[in-house]
């Protein structure tokens, strides 16, 4: 693995319940094999409620979700207003191109925290009702024919350690061939 400093964490979240937005906070706990301390997500198998009724015993692929706040800017240009932690994500990033991260790479969290990244998520219409039409700005077909899901990264926790605000992230890249994020 190449290991590399590439930016900052903007901003922390976590929500014990099921809710679509999560409030910001000080800071955020990671738990190895588990997730975010206290988020409605956190669990070895999935916990996502439309993926416990099809696979309760599937493996939680989805423990932290990191979003790219550049992505804020661009709705935000297209006439919707998004802050952290209102797209549901727990670590909102700064100064990553989250989406062009292979499968398997790594990223630390301020000194402690390693998460590996497992794939993109798959927006759903819920964000709608954050704000109308925002759905159509972050999942599309290009003009080549490919969709693309703007909605960050999903990854799971391989060293646990606490997180916030103003913490530095370095990426570290799985050796090559590198494999394109699948949904998950």
């Amino acid at each position: 693995m190449t290991d590399s400093f590439a930016g900052t964490v903007v901003a922390v979240a976590r929500d014990d319940g099921h809710r679509f937005s999560k409030p910001t906070r000080d800071s955020i706990t990671l738990i190895e094999g588990i997730g975010v301390e206290g988020d409605a997500h956190a669990g070895a198998t999935v916990k996502h409620r439309s993926r416990v009724r099809r696979d309760p015993d599937a493996p939680n692929l989805r423990q932290v979700h990191l979003m790219h706040s550049e992505l804020f800017d661009f709705v935000a240009r297209r006439g919707h207003e998004v802050s952290p932690g209102e797209l549901g994500e727990n670590v909102t990033t700064s100064g990553i191109d989250l989406l062009a991260l292979p499968r398997g790479a790594r990223l630390t969290l301020g000194d402690e925290a390693v998460v590996e990244v497992t794939g993109l998520r798959n927006p759903c219409t819920q964000i709608n009702g954050l704000s109308a039409g925002l759905m159509k700005q972050l999942i599309y077909v290009d003009d080549d024919g490919e969709t693309r899901r703007l909605a960050g990264v999903m990854s799971v926790v391989l060293r646990g350690g606490v997180v916030r605000p103003g913490d530095g992230i370095r990426v570290a890249l799985p050796d090559a061939p590198h494999e394109p994020l699948p949904v998950v």
